[in-house]
């Protein structure tokens, strides 16, 4: 295990065999030319209870560290708590910014973490979607590649940085905002093969700053100018760790637990009226009855843009189709609204009557183009998430219908003829689900990645309702083979549009394919445990503060509080509300585990997205029901504090489906 601070060097944390973590100064001074000065401790004492306190003087400023045991929060002494204090003692001003720096021992492997932004290398070399990508030794940022990124901290989820060695890790996580205005993380690969982790105060963004693009923008390094007898006090924490590359867990998790959240309620409003807000909205605003379809986007203006602002296409799932559909139908037959009913059953049966010459669903159904593949860049593939989630939701339609006394056989054969696709692209020695089918045969074209999880929720549920003990099996071998991207702490694969990105959405399908593995097999307790560490994974992606949004802004008018709300992707930067899918399997996790902090995670998240839903026409400049997918709450796509203004049918899909099914749990009641 780790040990606590030692007194052995004035600048080394902890025993090498553990994992080497040293300070290698206290404070390095960031010049605007992009030049550092160090500031190196030169007065150092260890006190009995643990506590380091060490002091320097240089380049016309003074530093004191103070670091101590964190025992309120980590009885491990794991912890520390610093704080860092800088002052101005020369006599003339100067801008620079500071830089904190801790060192880990050599290592070829320094599994990065920037919750949200940064994992393992970043991007893959397969990846076709261009975003930060760590290459030892490479430094080629027209191309977004390095051996050194620092990022801004509204981008990340947590604003801690992690790495190891070969023998232990580290962590530094600080807050948003400080005295010095907006912080920030990094990391870098320094001589000798040593991960370095990175503070900054003002934030810096180099060696570019990603936009949402492969054309990168330049580095963004803002500096202090500092006045004599100027002086700030960094606040941050210093963990230890051991070598296992999930040790981010329990630190995300006391940070998360240490941050104060507010006394009331995000929500705008009850889990009733969101449920009504975004069945409206999906109805009025995105379905068309001629062919019926959940168009995948409705402009918010209506004006100007009219019709031609709406996305006149329906995925099958994943951006609309099948799953909202059924969210749709769960809620109009609760309240007996017909059309809402019958409009959720056409679309049904207008996907399930349209199969591929292969078997399978298609892609996307387009105004312009009829039935395709959708957005895989091939028409001949089909991305097997989408087919998965469009394959699961039918089913779960299909069997609440059935609980009604209503029966839809092109809905059973259609998931039935999805399945079998599904069962002959299994590969026999690796017992992988494909992640894209063929168009013409369903056959399966790779296995690369994570897309296939969707189907593990189909078979499970599948071989219940249906009584199918293959597809039960099936489902086991797969969820064994899709254990090592879950170990590997890099999930990817998911969405149609970032390649071989890892994505919250990702995790989502973990949490939902490895929750019911457990509850089908409750004996093999290896399905608990990676439904455990898909959700700790997927909680990287959740941001677990409140980001700070100026008052000009439409977020910082409306007082929109990002705690709760998942960024998207390291590819895709803004916050999203896809998490709400997989609201029931959370909650049920948290109860298997006997665990609140998943059900806490599960309750923000619900209360995030009970904002911006549109209470009444021109609310936000929106339409009644209308629910925006993207928030903006970093420097990507758009400027932060703005909203995309746009409905998206899975945006007001996912809270309709959640709402649902929470109005039914006990641990949502209070919420109603």
């Amino acid at each position: 295990m780790p040990a606590s601070l030692t007194d052995r060097a004035t600048t080394r944390l902890r025993d090498p065999a553990e994992g080497l973590v040293e300070l290698p100064c206290l404070v390095a001074l960031m010049l605007p030319d992009g030049s550092r000065l160090p500031v190196a401790a030169d007065r150092t004492g260890h006190r009995p209870d643990g506590s380091t306190h060490a002091e320097g003087e240089a380049h016309g400023f003074t530093a004191a560290l103070h670091l101590a045991p964190d025992t309120a929060h980590d009885a491990t002494a794991t912890t520390h708590r610093a704080t860092l204090t800088v002052r101005r003692t020369g006599a003339a001003p100067v801008s620079a910014g500071l830089r904190v720096e801790v060192l880990l021992g050599a290592t070829a492997d320094p599994g990065w973490l920037v919750p949200g932004v940064f994992y393992g290398p970043g991007r893959l070399p397969d990846c076709a979607r261009p975003y930060p990508r760590y290459v030892p030794g490479v430094t080629d940022p027209a191309n977004l590649t390095a051996d050194a990124w620092s990022f801004r901290a509204d981008r990340c989820a947590t604003p801690a940085v992690f790495a190891h060695d070969d023998h232990g890790g580290a962590a530094l996580a600080t807050t948003e905002r400080g005295t010095l205005g907006q912080q920030g993380v990094g990391f870098a690969r320094t001589p000798g093969d040593r991960p370095a982790l990175r503070l900054h105060a003002p934030y810096r963004e180099e060696p570019v700053a990603y936009y949402g693009s492969g054309t990168p923008r330049p580095a963004d390094t803002p500096t202090h100018h500092w006045q004599p007898g100027e002086e700030h006090t960094l606040h941050f924490t210093l963990h230890l760790l051991d070598a296992d590359p999930h040790a981010y867990a329990p630190v995300l998790r006391a940070l998360h637990t240490a941050a104060p959240a507010p006394a009331t309620p995000a929500a705008w409003v009850g889990v009733e009226e969101a449920a009504a807000l975004s069945a409206e909205g999906l109805h009025r605003w995105h379905y068309r009855p001629d062919p019926p379809v959940l168009l995948e986007t409705a402009a918010f203006d209506r004006e100007a843009l009219g019709e031609a602002g709406d996305r006149q296409a329906m995925h099958v799932s994943w951006v609309s189709g099948a799953p909202y559909a059924h969210a749709l139908l769960l809620h109009a037959r609760r309240v007996g609204d017909t059309a809402q009913a019958e409009a959720a059953m056409a679309v049904l049966d207008h996907i399930c009557a349209h199969l591929t010459p292969g078997g399978t669903f298609w892609g996307q159904w387009s105004a312009r183009g009829g039935w395709s593949a959708g957005w895989t860049g091939d028409a001949g593939r089909l991305h097997a998430r989408t087919l998965g989630d469009a394959t699961l939701f039918t089913l779960r339609a299909l069997c609440a219908e059935r609980r009604r006394g209503h029966d839809h056989p092109t809905w059973e054969a259609a998931v039935r003829a999805n399945l079998a696709a599904a069962l002959r692209g299994q590969d026999p020695a690796t017992g992988r689900l494909a992640a894209a089918h063929r168009v013409s045969d369903g056959t399966a074209l790779d296995h690369t990645g994570a897309a296939g999880l969707p189907f593990v929720a189909a078979f499970v549920e599948a071989a219940e309702a249906f009584g199918e003990p293959s597809y039960r099996r099936a489902a086991l071998r797969a969820g064994a083979a899709f254990a090592a991207d879950v170990h590997s702490e890099f999930l990817c694969g998911a969405p149609e549009d970032v390649s071989l990105a890892p994505t919250s959405e990702d995790g989502y399908n973990a949490i939902i394919a490895y929750t019911l593995l457990h509850e089908a097999a409750p004996g093999d307790g290896r399905w608990l445990d990676l439904a455990r560490r898909a959700a700790d994974w997927t909680l990287t992606f959740r941001y677990t503060y409140d980001v700070h949004f100026g008052p000009r802004t439409l977020l910082g008018h409306y007082g929109f509080r990002t705690r709760g709300a998942d960024q998207a992707s390291p590819s895709n930067q803004h916050l999203h509300a896809f998490g709400l899918v997989c609201l029931p399997e959370t909650v049920r996790l948290a109860r298997h585990l006997a665990d609140p902090y998943y059900l806490r995670s599960a309750r923000e998240n619900l209360d995030c997205f009970r904002q911006f839903v549109a209470r009444a026409d021109g609310d936000f400049n929106a339409y009644r029901g209308m629910v925006s997918e993207r928030f903006y709450q970093t420097d990507c796509f758009q400027a932060k504090g703005m909203l995309l203004t746009l409905s998206h049918a899975w945006s007001a899909g996912v809270l309709l489906y959640a709402c649902e099914h929470a109005r039914e749990l006990p641990e949502f009641q209070e919420d109603l």
